[in-house]
Formats: C-alpha cells, structure tokens, sequence
C-alpha cells in the first residue's frame, strides 16, 4: 500500500495569524436540547464579527443539512457526526477562523475527541447548563414531548444520557440567568482568548 504523507502547507499557524490579527480558537458549546446553546452561539458570534473577529458557527443544522446528511442518530452516527464536525472545525482553526460550534455532545468522549483532534490550547469548552425540566418547557418542536411518549428514541436526557462536563472551561447556567446574563460572562470570557495580545495592547 502506498505511503500518503501529510500535506504541509508553506503558510505557517503564525503567519495566518498574524494576516487575521487574531488568535484562532473553536468554542465548543454542549448542553442539552433547549438549554440555549444555538441562541448564545448564535449571539456570540454576532458579537464576535462585529468587534472585527473573522468568525464562523457550525451548529447541526447546517451541519446535518449538508456534510452530514447520510448519517442517522444512532449512537455510531452521533459520534460519526461529532468526529466529522471536529474535523471540519480544525481546519477552519488552521486557517486562522474562529469557530463556534453548538452541538449537545452529550458524551465525555465525543468531547475529549473534538479537543484531541483541534488541540487543547485551541479548544473552549463551554458548558450551557440549564434543568431538565425548563429545557422541556421551552420545547416549542415538540422533540422532548415525543420523546417522553417514545416516538423519537434515544432522546437526550430523556432515554438517552447526558454526561454534565466535569470541568468545562466556563459554565453559563440559562436556566437561572437572564440570556443577556449568560451572554455578557461569555463574552469577557471568550473576547481575551481571542484578542491578539499585541491589539489588547494598544487598546490601553
């Protein structure tokens, strides 16, 4: 069988950062359905672009619509799944994005498995915790109620575990805080990792 090696482009990590003027990073959000992972990915990227940031969200949606349309949701293809998102998610941190992903991931593996493949220093965990009980209130598609009467099945805290991060980067608790609340303990989280040291300095 024949050898292929590694492709190894001529751009370095340092030269793409220095163009992007940012430190390329992927925030991983995980939480269960309806915790509001997509609503805080979806304003932190906001957030990010318009402070100048190049940056980019994967959730599963356009995920699941495109990439990942021949997979299903057994427990092999929801790993399949996060493994291919990893992927894809660490070639955009290669090239200098940043990257915000909101995926339930629900397994300590499956998360492990996205920090091994991007790298540790480029990977935030950011656990969105939010009860049981208030995610299934918020359920405007009906996907927990279905679940609870066994039409959809291995269902995510419903038939299906969710394993809580044990020590996430940052935990935002939307079931307590206002999402304006969550969002702001992102954002000073998130916004220094992100800052180029050489910009925070002039920005002082």
């Amino acid at each position: 069988m024949k050898h292929i090696y590694p492709f190894k482009s001529k751009v370095s990590n340092e030269q793409r950062k220095e163009q992007m003027l940012q430190e390329s990073q992927l925030v991983w959000f995980t939480g269960l359905s309806g915790s509001g992972k997509s609503t805080l990915a979806l304003r932190l990227e906001h957030y990010l672009f318009h402070r100048g940031h190049k940056v980019f969200l994967l959730d599963g949606d356009n995920v699941r619509n495109g990439l990942n349309r021949d997979l299903g949701f057994s427990a092999d293809d929801r790993k399949e799944n996060i493994r291919r998102v990893a992927e894809v998610a660490k070639l955009m941190v290669d090239a200098g994005l940043i990257v915000v992903c909101a995926f339930i991931s629900p397994y300590a593996e499956e998360r492990e498995l996205v920090k091994q493949i991007v790298g540790e220093s480029r990977f935030m965990e950011v656990f969105v915790n939010c009860p049981l009980a208030e995610c299934e209130k918020r359920d405007t598609k009906g996907l927990y109620a279905k679940a609870r009467q066994g039409i959809i099945k291995d269902f995510t805290g419903i038939s299906a575990p969710y394993e809580t991060p044990l020590l996430p980067d940052l935990e935002v608790k939307t079931g307590e805080e206002a999402i304006g609340e969550s969002l702001l303990k992102l954002i000073e989280f998130v916004e220094p990792r992100v800052t180029m040291q050489e910009k925070m300095d002039a920005a002082f």
